[in-house]
C-alpha cells in the first residue's frame, strides 16, 4: 500500500510541535487516555442528543491499558465513537487538527441546540483542543498503529505511522466500536531509558498523576501474589507457598474532589486529601473551596498550611498551584496562578476552558490563565480577611507562620499592592501588648495624633525600654513594634495607611504640636548651649550630621536620631546582608538638657574644656550601645567608665 505524507510540513513541523509544547516524554500517556475519554464522551453524547444508539450506559465504558514487553508495546484502548476511514485520514493524517474541537463546535453551532443538546454539552466537557496530543506518542514510540471502528459500522480501519516520514491506511479487523493504539516502545539510549513505560509501576504512577480524575474507570491487568492454602498436615510454622494471578485493577479514582459541591465534602475529606495530595502529616489551618462559572470557569480547591515547609523561607522552595484541564493535570506546580505573597497557598485549580496540549511558555502568555489567577488571588485575600474578622486566634496562628510574606509582598511591590496586603499585616503595639492591625491602631488615634508611630529593632522588650519613646508614651500616643528585618521597608513602601503617614520613634522630627511657650524656652536653651553643642560635634566629626538637645527625651541622657533618608535600624539589616551596599544613616545625637549629664557636662565645658572630648566620646557610645550598634573602641569606652568609678580617677589620663 502507498504511503501517503502528512498534509501539514511533516518532519520539520512534527518535531517542533513535540519539543516544543511537551517538557517531559512521559506526558504521553496522559494525552492518549484523554482522547480515549474524548471519544467515549462524544459517542455518549449522541446516545443522549441524537439517540444515535439505544441501550448505551455510561457503565459501559472505560479505558484499557495493556503492556507486552516481549514485543515492545503498550497499548491503549477505547470503546467510544471511533473513526471512519475518511475522520481516521483528516484526524491522523493532519498535524494539528482536532477532531474533538471540530466535534464541539458542531455541537455548539449546529442544529443540536435544545435543552437536552446543552444539558448534554455541559456533562462531557470535552478535554482537547489543539488535535496535536496524540503525536506526542512520537516521544517514546519508533511506531504508532491506530485500529479504529465507528459506532454503527462494519468495516474496521488501520492507520499506521514509523514517523514525520508518512503513514498508510488499510483495512483492519476489530470486535465492537473504539479506538486501539498501539506503540511500540523505543529502544533504550545512553541517554534516555524508554523500557519504564513497559513497567505496570510506572503505568500506574502516570495514571495517578496525570489522569486520576478521568471520568471513566482506566483499567489494567496487574499480576499479583497471593498465599495459598497450607497443605493438610503441614507444620503450623512452615511458610505458606505463594502463586502468581492476573486481576484487573481500575487504575483512576474518577471523581474528583473538587467536583463535588461544598457541602457534599466533609472536613475530614478535605483533610485526608490535602495530606494525601501534598505531602503534609498535618490537617490545614485552612480550606477554600471554590466554583467559578461565566466568562471564564473553573473549579479550585485551595489550602493554607498549618505549618511551613522547612525551605519555605529559602530560594530551593517552588510556589505553585496544580493546574488541571478538565480533571487532566497539566502542570504540576503552576506558578503564575500565585502572587509571591500568596506563595504559601497550595492546591489545585481545575479549568474546562484551558486547553491540555499548551506548554509552560504559552501559559505565561495565556490570558485565560491571568484571569484566573486574578480571581484566585481575591479570593484568597477574602478568606484571609475573613479568618482576621471572624476568628481572631486561628488567623493570629497564620501570621505568625506566615505574616513575613506578606510582608515581603508590600515591599518588593514597593507599595503597589497595599490594596491587597495593608488590612492584613499585624505589628505588635505598645499599648493593647499584643498583634494588632493598621486599621485597629488608626481606630485608636487621638483626633490630635497626625502619625503612626513606629520602633524598629530587635525585639518586642528591648524597644519598650528605647529612650526614644518617652515622650510618645507620655502622650499617650501608641507605638507599633516592628521586630523583622523587613518591616520598616514594608511601612517605607506603603508610605501612609488610611492618609496617616508613618513616623519612626527616632525620625529628627516626631511631629508633635509644642506650646509657643515650650518652642520658646526650647529655642533659648539651644541658644544658650550652642558653643557646648558646637564642641560636641567637633569632637565627633563626621560620626553624626549634627549634635542637638533632646525634644522627645525625659529620664535618659542621650540618643540617637535619624535624619532623612534611611533609618539606623534599616543601616544594620542592610550591612547584614552578604552584599553590603555601603549606605548609612544620618545620625544625630540628642542630648537631654534636663539630665544632670548635661548639667555634668555644661560644668566641665565651663571649667575644663580640654575634657568635653572626653565626655562627648562617652556620651556617642553609650547612645550607640543602647541603639544596639558596635563602638569602635570598646577599650577606651571601658577605660572612661572605670575611671568615672574610681574615686578621684581622672576620666581624660584614663582615656588617653
Amino acid at each position: 500500500m502507498a504511503k501517503k505524507q502528512f498534509k501539514a510540513e511533516s518532519k520539520r513541523l512534527l518535531d517542533l510541535m513535540i519539543n516544543s509544547i511537551y517538557t517531559h516524554k512521559e506526558i504521553f500517556l496522559r494525552e492518549l487516555i484523554s482522547n480515549a475519554s474524548d471519544a467515549i464522551d462524544k459517542l455518549y453524547y449522541k446516545s443522549l442528543v441524537e439517540k444515535k444508539s439505544t441501550g448505551v450506559s455510561k457503565d459501559d465504558f472505560s479505558i484499557w491499558i495493556s503492556v507486552d514487553k516481549s514485543s515492545r508495546t503498550l497499548t491503549v484502548t477505547d470503546n467510544g465513537l471511533g473513526m471512519t476511514k475518511d475522520e481516521m485520514e483528516t484526524n491522523l493524517g493532519t498535524i494539528a487538527h482536532s477532531g474533538t474541537l471540530d466535534f464541539k463546535k458542531e455541537t455548539v453551532d449546529g442544529g443540536a441546540d435544545t435543552k437536552k443538546a446543552k444539558t448534554a454539552r455541559d456533562a462531557i466537557d470535552i478535554i482537547g483542543q489543539f488535535g496535536v496530543g496524540f503525536y506526542s506518542a512520537f516521544m517514546v514510540s519508533s511506531r504508532v498503529k491506530v485500529i479504529s471502528r465507528a459506532f454503527g459500522e462494519e468495516q474496521t480501519w488501520e492507520w499506521e505511522s514509523l514517523g514525520a516520514d508518512g503513514y498508510t491506511v488499510r483495512e483492519s479487523a476489530r470486535n465492537g466500536n473504539g479506538t486501539e493504539i498501539i506503540l511500540t516502545i523505543k529502544e533504550n539510549t545512553d541517554d534516555e531509558k524508554y523500557d519504564e513505560f513497559l513497567e505496570t509501576y510506572r503505568i500506574k504512577n502516570l495514571v495517578r498523576r496525570y489522569s486520576d480524575y478521568i471520568r471513566y474507570p482506566i483499567m489494567m491487568n496487574v499480576e499479583k501474589r497471593r498465599a495459598l492454602p497450607k497443605a493438610e498436615g503441614a507444620d503450623e510454622d512452615a511458610l505458606p507457598d505463594y502463586e502468581s494471578y492476573i486481576e484487573a485493577d481500575t487504575l483512576n479514582s474518577m471523581t474528583p474532589i473538587w467536583k463535588r459541591g461544598k457541602n457534599d465534602v466533609k472536613d475530614e475529606e478535605y483533610n485526608e486529601f490535602y495530606k494525601d495530595k501534598f505531602s503534609d502529616y498535618t490537617d490545614p489551618l485552612k480550606v477554600i473551596h471554590t466554583s467559578v462559572e461565566g466568562v471564564i470557569s473553573y473549579d479550585a480547591l485551595l489550602y493554607i498550611p498549618a505549618k511551613a515547609p522547612f525551605n519555605y523561607y529559602t530560594r530551593e522552595y517552588e510556589k505553585g498551584l496544580q493546574l488541571y484541564s478538565s480533571g487532566v493535570m497539566i502542570m504540576d506546580k503552576c506558578a503564575d496562578l500565585l502572587p509571591d505573597y500568596f506563595s504559601f497557598v497550595k492546591g489545585l485549580v481545575d479549568s474546562q476552558d484551558l486547553s491540555l496540549n499548551i506548554s509552560r511558555e504559552m501559559l505565561q502568555h495565556d490570558r485565560q490563565l491571568k484571569a484566573i489567577a486574578s480571581r484566585i488571588e481575591s479570593k484568597i485575600k477574602s478568606e484571609l480577611s475573613a479568618m482576621l474578622n471572624t476568628d481572631r486566634e486561628k488567623y493570629e496562628e497564620f501570621f505568625k507562620i506566615f505574616g513575613l510574606q506578606l510582608k515581603f509582598g508590600i515591599y518588593d511591590h514597593y507599595g503597589m499592592k497595599k490594596d491587597v496586603l495593608e488590612d492584613l499585616i499585624m505589628f505588635y503595639s505598645s499599648a493593647e501588648k499584643k498583634q494588632v492591625t493598621l486599621s485597629e491602631y488608626v481606630s485608636r488615634m487621638d483626633a490630635e495624633q497626625k502619625f503612626i508611630y513606629y520602633a524598629a529593632g530587635e525585639s518586642v522588650d528591648k524597644l519598650d525600654k528605647q529612650p526614644q519613646t518617652e515622650l510618645l508614651k507620655d502622650k499617650g500616643y501608641e507605638i507599633l513594634y516592628l521586630t523583622d528585618d523587613v518591616d520598616e521597608f514594608a511601612l517605607r513602601a506603603l508610605m501612609q495607611y488610611k492618609e496617616k503617614q508613618f513616623k519612626s520613634v527616632s525620625e529628627g522630627d516626631l511631629g508633635i504640636e509644642e506650646s509657643e511657650d515650650d518652642k520658646k524656652a526650647a529655642a533659648a536653651k539651644a541658644e544658650s548651649s550652642k558653643d557646648l553643642l558646637s564642641a560636641v560635634k567637633e569632637t565627633l566629626g563626621d560620626k553624626v550630621s549634627e549634635v542637638r538637645l533632646s525634644r522627645r527625651l525625659k529620664s535618659h541622657p542621650v540618643c540617637l536620631a535619624s535624619g532623612e533618608g534611611i533609618s539606623l535600624e534599616m543601616e544594620k539589616v542592610l550591612s547584614a546582608m552578604p552584599a553590603d551596599s555601603g549606605v548609612k544613616a544620618k545620625r544625630i545625637l540628642e542630648i537631654n538638657a534636663d539630665h544632670a549629664v548635661f548639667g555634668a557636662l555644661e560644668a566641665i565645658y565651663k571649667n575644663d574644656k580640654d575634657r568635653v572630648a572626653t565626655y562627648a566620646n562617652l556620651l556617642y557610645d553609650q547612645a550607640l550601645l543602647i541603639e544596639g550598634l558596635p563602638i569602635e573602641d570598646p577599650v577606651a569606652f571601658s577605660n572612661a567608665v572605670c575611671a568615672l568609678m574610681s574615686e578621684g580617677g581622672s576620666i581624660g589620663t584614663a582615656a588617653e
